[in-house]
């Protein structure tokens, strides 16, 4: 049984179709890598499984739990986070607050400490800051700061959106090695990402989505030698 599976999702803005009836699935422990140019529906697919939009059809079932139609607070207490696209993190809090507020739905205080020091043991620089208002850090740190808060709920599962977007490459570089530390500990990544060439290096399998339809999908490493992959999406 997958993880996460999604069947036939169609989801619409007003009497825009933006995803027009997508399958596919994640395994256990896999890093799988959602890739589109611009306006492909990543973005709008994530906020579909995590709650935030509802489908005009479709399923979408998690660890075999139909949750389609579950608000985004259960889903979470569930055991899924999302590192939303942009960061969002709440910049007058600060790092430490931002941090416990992403462990909203445990409820063992002790755990959740032990949580936050494996989190401060991973980013470093949150534990240096954790009294700094979120909104002083840099793109980089807010970007670890958005990553760190979803772990605090402990997922089984988490989402990713364009966790590298706007980042300089050696931060870029920084976030990917989390990336995979994450994967190693046990965590299952769904990655949606601009820079495919990162995301298909560090993917186990990968879909390609393209104006609300799934294109294309295989092995990350198959797909990074196809030659439509690199002239679309790997500028070569």
């Amino acid at each position: 049984m997958s993880m996460l599976e999604i069947k036939d999702l169609q989801v619409y803005y007003g009497v825009i179709q933006a995803i027009k009836g997508i399958s596919f699935h994640v395994d256990q422990g896999e890093v799988i890598a959602l890739i589109g140019s611009n306006g492909a529906g990543k973005t709008t697919t994530l906020q579909t499984i995590t709650g935030m939009l509802q489908p005009k059809a479709g399923q979408i079932l998690f660890e075999g739990k139909d949750i389609t139609k579950v608000p985004g607070h259960e889903i979470v207490a569930m055991g899924m986070a999302h590192v939303p696209e942009g960061r969002r993190v709440f910049a007058e809090l600060s790092v430490l607050e931002n941090l416990r507020l992403g462990a909203y739905t445990r409820k063992d205080k002790n755990e959740v400490e032990e949580t936050l020091q494996r989190i401060y043991k991973s980013f470093p620089r949150l534990e240096e800051r954790k009294n700094q208002p979120a909104g002083t850090l840099s793109g980089g740190e807010q970007q670890m700061l958005a990553m760190g808060r979803a772990l605090m709920s402990k997922p089984r599962i988490v989402l990713m959106d364009e966790p590298s977007m706007g980042l300089s490459p050696i931060l870029v570089q920084e976030i990917f090695r989390i990336i995979e530390d994450i994967s190693a500990s046990g965590t299952t990544v769904l990655l949606v990402e601009q820079n495919a060439n990162k995301a298909l290096s560090i993917a186990d399998r990968a879909y390609v989505l393209e104006t609300g339809n799934i294109v294309l999908e295989g092995k990350a490493s198959d797909l990074l030698s196809d030659e439509s992959i690199k002239k679309a999406y790997l500028g070569e």
